[in-house]
């Protein structure tokens, strides 16, 4: 599917880029920020992997299939629906339910360990909760761009691959402070500081 030769084009030097169809776009045009901020969010996912201790093994093959998806929902926003130019449906990469279902389940599963909560959580504690947080941050913001995307006119967002990333910024809550169990989450403490 993807074979890459040459790295630079020059294509883009004039502030466009090419989609997934081979339609150029600007860069700074709603559909490329949505996918450039879905693949930021996979690069601070791989930096929170960097910190992960070798006891939660299961968290960084969980991470890992999620960097995976997050190239699978970066191809279907690459790749706009256009009805004068349909592709083929078995060409076109799209966000299933069934990895929706999937981050809910490590969403339980983590969960599962961790005690309820009766603050707010601040980002830190151990250096793979810090960066997960991170994550976090930027897969909401991910989150804020695709409704963008999915009101503007002649632009379609599938509910699925929405649902998909509104899942993944839970679970990358829930991951933090799993990160943190042991040690205990970051709480706010309301007024603290006055």
């Amino acid at each position: 599917m993807v074979k890459l030769d040459k790295i630079y084009t020059r294509g883009g030097d004039g502030g466009d880029t090419s989609l997934a169809t081979g339609a150029r776009r600007r860069k700074d045009d709603i559909r490329v920020e949505a996918f450039g901020v879905i693949d930021e969010t996979n690069a601070a996912i791989g930096v929170a992997r960097l910190a992960i201790e070798a006891r939660d093994a299961a968290l960084d093959e969980m991470l890992a299939r999620i960097q995976n998806e997050l190239f699978d929902l970066g191809a279907e926003l690459a790749t706009p629906i256009d009805a004068k130019k349909p592709i083929d449906p078995k060409m076109r990469l799209v966000i299933t339910p069934s990895q929706v279902e999937h981050v809910e389940k490590d969403i339980d599963l983590l969960n599962s360990e961790l005690s309820s909560l009766k603050s707010f959580v601040l980002p830190g504690g151990m250096p793979a909760a810090a960066h997960l947080h991170v994550a976090r941050t930027i897969c909401r913001r991910a989150e804020r761009v695709m409704v963008t995307l999915g009101e503007t006119k002649g632009e379609e967002l599938s509910p699925t691959a929405f649902a998909y990333i509104n899942r993944l910024s839970d679970f990358l809550f829930v991951a933090s402070r799993y990160v943190n169990r042991d040690r205990g989450d970051v709480l706010w403490e309301p007024g603290a500081t006055r």
